[in-house]
């Protein structure tokens, strides 16, 4: 009963954008330290962002850094990966996670199933 769900991903051209949503179900989110993390093809599994329970701290990957932001709402117990300007090296199954005491630590307790983006034109 205790779930985060991805949603929001999909086909986009270069230089599009898609916004991904990560809601909490079970459990209060604002307890949580979240990650997004990505997993390409034939590549293993990669942190993207990191963001702390109050949202006070932030963290990105440096391949996307400038183009990708990350928030949350914790009222709606809800999270978010904004990303801009999308490049084809940008597709993945991107995953949601959450862990209430490690922050950014690439081991968070709580997964998502995944949502596929994919970056083409």
């Amino acid at each position: 009963q205790l779930q985060l769900v991805e949603s929001g991903g999909g086909l986009v051209q270069p230089g599009g954008s898609l916004r991904l949503s990560c809601a909490a179900s079970g459990f209060t989110l604002d307890y949580y330290n979240i990650g997004w993390f990505r997993q390409a093809p034939g590549k293993e599994r990669e942190g993207v962002s990191c963001i702390s329970r109050s949202g006070g701290i932030t963290n990105y990957a440096d391949s996307v850094k400038g183009r990708f932001t990350i928030s949350r709402d914790n009222a709606k117990n809800t999270a978010y990966l904004q990303m801009n300007s999308l490049k084809p090296e940008d597709t993945a199954i991107y995953y949601c996670a959450a862990d209430r005491y490690a922050y950014c630590s690439g081991k968070p307790s709580r997964w998502g199933q995944g949502t596929q983006v994919t970056v083409s034109s």
